[in-house]
């Protein structure tokens, strides 16, 4: 059997006959056991070395714990030597890195030497308003893009695609704390429409319709940084791939049956050019989570970008490590998740 029918052979042999040796689904099974094998054994050896280099870049780069927590208070050798204890600093080095290990492992992430309370407390506070962010700007960056690079890579060498390929760049290079000034003295001081800091006001009323719209009102500006900034990169992704899918023979075979050209780009030649684009969508799935930060801190947005950016003033280690792990470990997830669904959309996989 062939990947589109059964074969002469296949047909001529009786209904009880396993089919032939090159489709037989145990084969299949087994290649998808290994295939998913080997892809979830190098995201574990990712993880794995995402919690090694956390754990020791950021003791070498954030000093002296009991220093951040002693701030400018004259502390005794006792009192430094009992903090030490009570923090484990004591003890050998190896039985941290364990600690360490086990504690991330089961979401006990310690406490925030900034706050004083429990990391993961803090995230869970936090995220809610990082997905909101980072969520809404993804999708419209990523729909915005790709329809967009989708009409300029058609249209090639027009005024349309010169156009908006140059505007992309020039968003795309901008620096965000930058253009986000920029938004904040257009839409916020000069126009005065909308607000800057933030994510709601103290004087919205506590019912949930003046709460949502009052949130809405407070996304605008920071969405509409993200995605400026973002869109540019899946534009140019999928404009590439339209022209890599423009001179293929099976777009002059769909002209040649009478379809228009919006047809032939939206039937045939948008659905073969995405399949480049996988990885990239599932990797702005992985970068919700992650977030904005230099958004989330220019606008004062609570969400964790904005609490990284203040582990790494104050500077709080545990918080820090807290967020490299997370962030990395939703953009392995997230290529992992991607490299799967290639198995089930791309037979050039299933093949090798």
């Amino acid at each position: 059997m062939t990947a589109d029918g059964p074969t002469p052979a296949d047909a001529a042999a009786p209904s009880g006959a396993a089919p032939s040796a090159g489709r037989r689904p145990g084969r299949v099974a087994n290649g998808f056991g290994r295939y998913l094998c080997k892809h979830v054994a190098g995201a574990a050896v990712s993880l794995l070395l995402v919690l090694f280099s956390s754990f020791f870049i950021f003791r070498l780069i954030a000093g002296d714990p009991i220093d951040q927590l002693t701030k400018e208070r004259p502390v005794s050798p006792e009192e430094r030597a009992a903090l030490r204890a009570e923090l484990g600093l004591d003890r050998p080095m190896w039985e941290q890195f364990w600690d360490y290990i086990i504690g991330t492992l089961t979401m006990d992430l310690g406490d925030s030497f900034q706050y004083r309370r429990p990391i993961f407390d803090l995230i869970v506070e936090r995220l809610p308003a990082t997905i909101l962010l980072s969520g809404t700007g993804m999708v419209l960056a990523v729909l915005l893009g790709f329809w967009i690079g989708t009409r300029t890579g058609w249209r090639q060498g027009s005024r349309y695609d010169r156009g908006h390929v140059a505007a992309g760049l020039l968003l795309y290079s901008a620096p965000t704390f930058w253009l986000g000034m920029i938004v904040i003295l257009v839409f916020a001081r000069y126009l005065g429409i909308f607000p800057v800091n933030g994510m709601r006001s103290p004087s919205t009323p506590p019912q949930f319709w003046p709460q949502a719209l009052d949130i809405a009102h407070h996304l605008v500006l920071p969405v509409l940084t993200y995605t400026a900034v973002v869109y540019a990169g899946y534009l140019m992704i999928m404009r590439s791939s339209i022209l890599d899918e423009i001179g293929s023979d099976y777009l002059t075979t769909a002209r040649a049956k009478g379809l228009r050209d919006d047809q032939v780009r939206d039937r045939h030649a948008v659905p073969n050019a995405l399949l480049p684009t996988v990885t990239l969508v599932f990797l702005a799935i992985g970068g919700i989570v992650n977030g904005s930060i230099v958004t989330e801190a220019v606008f004062s947005w609570p969400g964790l970008g904005s609490l990284f950016v203040q582990a790494v003033f104050y500077p709080d280690r545990p918080v820090l490590q807290a967020l490299f792990v997370l962030f990395s470990a939703s953009t392995i997830l997230a290529v992992l998740a991607a490299e799967i669904l290639y198995w089930f959309i791309d037979p050039r996989i299933r093949k090798s």
